[in-house]
């Protein structure tokens, strides 16, 4: 039987992913190679829109700040560490930690995919009002906000959290720190905890998900007035990534988090975390980048052109000196 544990000084034991080692070594490899392809896209994506100045408008900066959102690297790689068959113990205090950057960042997700859709819904419908509207200061607010309410909000789980005791097993079954495995281990009442962390989810995924929903909603009126199928099909098209990456979180998250009680279905859970912090952060750059012209185009100005350039000076190079 696992020691006793005190709530301050506590080590938990992550289980991890797998129950066999030829399992460990093959997700090992899978989840290495989505967390390299995870942060190659986002860094990418974050060069292409700031060098390139055609990019320097609101919902590129929008996506930038939704490309630092590296969650992942809260949890996957202590993930791959254990599947390597590193320590698989983590201290109370890094368990804390690691869970409060995970959801924190998660939680400026949603502000920021809301934020988002708020700028499409005024360059749609409101165009001729946009620049004015969409100015610095607010655009800054807006992004400043999402961040900032993502920490804040999830500060309160975490102190009530932190209060908690631990006297049973220590064996997370998971391969992060999450809510969910806190409340089942903690041998207090986490009803409040439990209410606490099922109000705060509530208000950012729904409230986030209705700002996003009645954006595309002007959105989708405004464009069904437009006479023009092509003009139609133009105007859709610079909100068709943002789209797809809000139908995949959603799809997703609103399980995780909107339900009655934190403890059931504990395991299909941690399934669909993988998911969550895995899968949809490897296809957000991309989905971004094949789905959208203009991140296409300086994609190819900013990597592609330069290198095509030093081929054909190497070439003329090489010419003259055979001449």
């Amino acid at each position: 039987m696992p020691p006793p544990l005190e709530s301050t000084t506590a080590e938990f034991i992550l289980l991890g992913l797998a129950s066999n080692r030829f399992s460990e070594i093959i997700l090992f490899a899978i989840l290495f190679v989505a967390f390299l392809l995870i942060l190659l896209g986002n860094i990418t994506v974050i060069t292409i829109t700031l060098v390139d100045q055609r990019l320097h408008i609101p919902m590129y900066f929008f996506l930038r700040n939704f490309s630092l959102i590296w969650y992942t690297t809260a949890c996957v790689p202590k993930a791959l560490a254990v599947l390597l068959g590193g320590d698989p113990t983590i201290s109370f205090i890094n368990c804390l930690l690691q869970m409060y950057f995970v959801f924190s960042l998660g939680c400026t997700e949603y502000f920021l995919l809301a934020a988002m859709a708020y700028d499409r819904c005024l360059a749609i419908c409101f165009p001729l009002h946009y620049n004015s509207i969409m100015n610095r200061t607010l655009l800054t607010q807006l992004a400043f906000g999402s961040w900032f309410c993502g920490f804040l909000f999830i500060a309160i789980p975490t102190y009530m959290i932190s209060t908690l005791s631990f006297c049973g097993s220590n064996v997370i079954n998971h391969f992060f720190c999450d809510v969910a495995t806190w409340i089942v281990l903690s041998c207090t009442d986490t009803t409040l905890l439990e209410l606490v962390a099922f109000i705060i989810a509530f208000i950012i995924i729904l409230g986030s998900c209705t700002i996003t929903l009645v954006s595309y909603i002007y959105i989708i009126f405004t464009i069904l007035r437009i006479p023009s199928a092509i003009d139609q099909q133009r105007a859709f098209s610079t909100c068709s990534s943002h789209l797809t990456v809000v139908i995949i979180w959603y799809g997703s998250t609103i399980f995780l988090h909107v339900k009655p009680s934190i403890k059931d279905s504990l395991d299909y859970t941690k399934t669909v975390h993988v998911l969550n912090t895995i899968v949809t952060p490897l296809l957000n750059p991309y989905i971004y980048s094949l789905r959208n012209k203009e991140v296409k185009k300086a994609f190819k100005r900013t990597l592609l052109l330069p290198s095509l350039r030093k081929r054909r000076r190497s070439r003329r190079r090489k010419v003259c000196h055979l001449n």
